[in-house]
């Protein structure tokens, strides 16, 4: 038990060192945005509003987070580069322009991988942006203000990422759900 414990500490040094971090972000990027579509996924069903489990969009989901991994990757350096320091003011200032500046090209992101991986049209892209862009972007400002003050007070760079998709898990579940709800044109759904 103990040598098992071992390995798996050597692994985790490994995996968070500088050397392997971005594939361990962009891992759990992938494996948490999957898992968030699949338990959306499970509630649709489970409420009937979905027949079985589409494998398809879980993949979709999953890619798309990885594009989302790789840019708060390099957004977490650039942060911690830009604006070094841990006092209240630097994490403020970190969370603000997090939410005014990552925060809407993380979403475009999502809804531009999206797009290309289902094959739509930009005019079709564009559509769902207008139609799902605040409802995701509100939903942001409720849940990641709070979470970054504790990221970037507390936490090393290291495992910014790792926290952020732990966070996103319950964040994601409510993506699959507004990215996947068919809006009518009147706007409802």
């Amino acid at each position: 038990m103990i040598r098992l414990f071992r390995q798996l500490q050597t692994l985790t040094k490994k995996a968070f060192s500088r050397k392997y971090l971005l594939y361990t972000n962009v891992a759990i990027s992938i494996s948490l945005s999957g898992v968030g579509d699949i338990i959306e996924q499970h509630y649709e069903i489970y409420t009937n509003s979905l027949e079985c489990w589409d494998r398809q969009r879980t993949r979709q989901m999953s890619i798309s987070g990885m594009t989302v991994g790789i840019f708060c990757h390099n957004w977490y350096n650039f942060m911690d580069r830009r604006f070094p320091g841990r006092t209240l003011g630097i994490v403020l200032k970190k969370v603000l322009i997090d939410q005014t500046v990552a925060s809407p090209i993380v979403i475009f992101l999502f809804f531009i991988t999206l797009g290309v991986l289902r094959k739509a049209t930009v005019d079709e892209t564009i559509v769902e942006i207008k139609d799902k862009f605040i409802r995701l972007y509100t939903a942001e400002w409720v849940v990641w203000p709070p979470a970054q003050l504790f990221n970037f007070y507390l936490l090393p760079n290291r495992y910014r990422v790792l926290y952020d998709n732990t966070i996103s898990l319950g964040y994601d579940v409510y993506t699959s759900y507004v990215i996947n709800d068919r809006v009518d044109r009147d706007g409802s759904s």
